[in-house]
């Protein structure tokens, strides 16, 4: 009779299991199996592996250009990571990462990190080599600054340091002139320094849930804003040049909304009393005064 195949390998005439096509193949073979190509990027995706540590051949896929590995259990990413010198997206979030080697460096076509969701503390001033960067979250993690170096990443666009341990923006974010969208929620801001009038381009500013005090006038220079989120910090009072944001049409509500969000504050009268009438209201009152 003719032996029967299997899932995990074939049954010869002997009745002796013989090896799968897969395990006859080199460990990087393997791997590299599991590659796609997605938008005419080479994608690998290792996600909810339950890894704690990567295989060394990973890194011999130096085609890489997307690498997925959140949602694992790793605790560091070895120094090798900088032979994949052409990833274009790299995906670290939900992990349990302390560190990021400062081989990261060499990722000079590097466009995207998601970092978030991890136990960082600092980041590697190398990270400032990757001056292609337009996409860059650090959110979730224990981080009290930036390094200096960062401010060499002039095309981000999008930064998020939402939920550390921030008390002051870190002076590299005022050079990052070509940002559109900067999240900096739940950390322990207690001020905005008037340096921020610098990102002329920004759309987004989130600084809700932080300790500020007031707001700068040099604020009201963001003309493009259309979305201010300033709810749940201890501002009394607002500049009166906040008029000039004719781009934030209303007083938001939901966390996503476009508009303002101010009225979670110990606003003072009559501030508090003009914002019963909406945002309009507001404006005329401060180009009144």
């Amino acid at each position: 009779m003719g032996g029967k195949k299997s899932k995990s390998g074939a049954i010869d005439d002997s009745g002796r299991k013989s090896a799968a096509p897969d395990e006859n193949l080199p460990t990087v073979e393997r791997i590299r199996k599991h590659t796609t190509t997605h938008f005419g990027y080479k994608v690998l995706s290792l996600a909810r592996r339950g890894m704690t540590d990567l295989p060394e051949e990973l890194w011999e896929l130096t085609e890489l250009q997307k690498l997925n590995l959140s949602l694992n259990s790793l605790r560091s990413v070895p120094s090798s990571l900088g032979s994949l010198q052409n990833l274009v997206v790299l995906n670290l979030w939900g992990n349990q990462l302390t560190s990021l080697p400062p081989e990261i460096g060499r990722l000079r076509n590097l466009k995207v990190l998601f970092a978030y969701r991890n136990r960082l503390s600092d980041v590697p001033e190398e990270l400032g080599l990757c001056t292609k960067l337009e996409v860059l979250s650090l959110a979730n993690n224990q981080l009290t600054t930036l390094p200096a170096s960062l401010s060499a990443l002039g095309g981000l666009k999008k930064l998020n340091l939402s939920h550390n341990l921030i008390t002051h923006i870190p002076g590299c974010v005022y050079t990052m002139k070509n940002l559109v969208f900067l999240q900096l929620a739940c950390n322990k801001l207690e001020n905005i320094a008037d340096q921020i009038q610098t990102l002329a381009d920004l759309k987004i500013l989130i600084v809700e849930g932080n300790c500020i005090h007031s707001l700068p006038k040099m604020l009201c220079c963001l003309t493009k804003l259309e979305l201010l989120n300033v709810d749940f910090n201890d501002i009394q009072n607002v500049p009166a040049e906040m008029h000039q944001l004719r781009r934030l049409e209303k007083l938001a509500c939901h966390p996503l909304d476009k508009g303002l969000h101010i009225r979670h504050n110990p606003l003072l009268k009559p501030i508090k009393e003009v914002l019963d009438g909406g945002l309009q209201a507001l404006y005329n009152y401060l180009k009144a005064v």
